[in-house]
């Protein structure tokens, strides 16, 4: 019996099949709705005044409405067209099309440079004390030269490492010229003979170099030369020398401004020497035996003696 059942149901499942294809089968119809929304709406105007506009057929002399249609086509348009307004849509208005930048005239570039704020290009990068921050300018301003000479040195007498004077704005103009073409130069310092460890006099040689981080600053860094050719730019300085210039054009003075690092093999009073053959190689005789050393450094001449360096820095002034 259970036999005859599996083939049974077998046959009814397969021959059921069919009609509940046709069962599911779906007669459906796709519509537009924007047709339907568009179209609908004037035929049933058309049905509303089907009496009078065929009245108005037969007084025309036309036939029907289509053709009564036909003849107010371009009229049907206009009012169409004027009766409805721009803002009927209910879709937003598109979004304006994005602006390229373009290459305006030098007029036109000038003028969005003028609109710009301006940019301070002058001031120093963080960690550099300028004058101001050892001074009040504006009422610095108000005193001779003679009296902020003795004010600048008193500001620094306190500090037993510290090195301050002061420099003619003409001769800081020659060093500031000469600087910039010779940002690096050698310098000896004597060490005379100590009898003491039976020491016997020598001279060493410190190398300097020029920063500038500000228009109306300038700074010298001296460190030793063995100590340079051995870690070149992480050596460390022994002597930095500062000249602030805020003062040259109305006061005709630049004050220098400077210190030495206590434990680094250099006193204060040779920090001193340095400072003053600075200046005569810099500024004094610049043009002279000294400028000439100064332009074989630069120029890596072969012609540069360190006898010679000697002799000059040595010869008074």
């Amino acid at each position: 019996m259970a036999a005859l059942r599996a083939p049974t149901i077998r046959n009814v499942i397969s021959s059921s099949e069919p009609c509940l294809r046709g069962v599911q089968r779906r007669w459906a119809q796709v519509h537009d709705v924007r047709f339907l929304a568009t179209h609908r709406e004037p035929d049933r105007i058309v049905e509303k005044y089907r009496q009078k506009l065929d009245q108005k057929a037969k007084e025309i002399g036309v036939k029907d409405v289509a053709e009564l249609k036909e003849v107010f086509k371009a009229k049907i348009q206009h009012v169409k067209q004027s009766s409805v307004p721009a803002s009927a849509s209910p879709f937003p208005p598109p979004p304006p099309a994005p602006r390229i930048p373009v290459e305006g005239t030098p007029s036109q570039q000038q003028q969005q440079q003028h609109q710009q704020p301006p940019t301070r290009r002058d001031k120093p990068p963080p960690g550099i004390k300028t004058l101001s921050s050892f001074l009040d300018i504006p009422k610095t301003l108000a005193l001779p030269p003679s009296e902020i000479a003795s004010i600048w040195r008193l500001r620094h007498a306190s500090s037993p490492s510290s090195l301050c004077g002061t420099v003619p704005a003409a001769t800081y103009a020659r060093i500031l010229l000469a600087a910039h073409k010779h940002p690096q130069f050698i310098l000896p310092l004597p060490r005379p003979a100590d009898p003491a460890t039976d020491t016997p006099a020598t001279t060493e040689i410190h190398f300097l170099q020029w920063t500038f981080p500000s228009p109306d600053t300038a700074t010298v860094l001296f460190t030793h030369l063995a100590e340079y050719k051995l870690r070149g730019e992480f050596s460390q300085p022994h002597t930095t020398v500062t000249h602030h210039a805020e003062l040259a054009r109305e006061k005709g003075v630049v004050l220098l401004q400077g210190n030495v690092l206590e434990g680094r093999g250099v006193s204060v009073e040779e920090g001193r020497w340095l400072v003053m053959c600075l200046q005569k190689f810099y500024g004094w005789e610049s043009k002279g035996e000294r400028g000439k050393l100064l332009e074989q450094f630069s120029g890596g001449d072969g012609a540069f003696r360190l006898e010679r360096l000697v002799e000059e820095a040595e010869r008074v002034p």
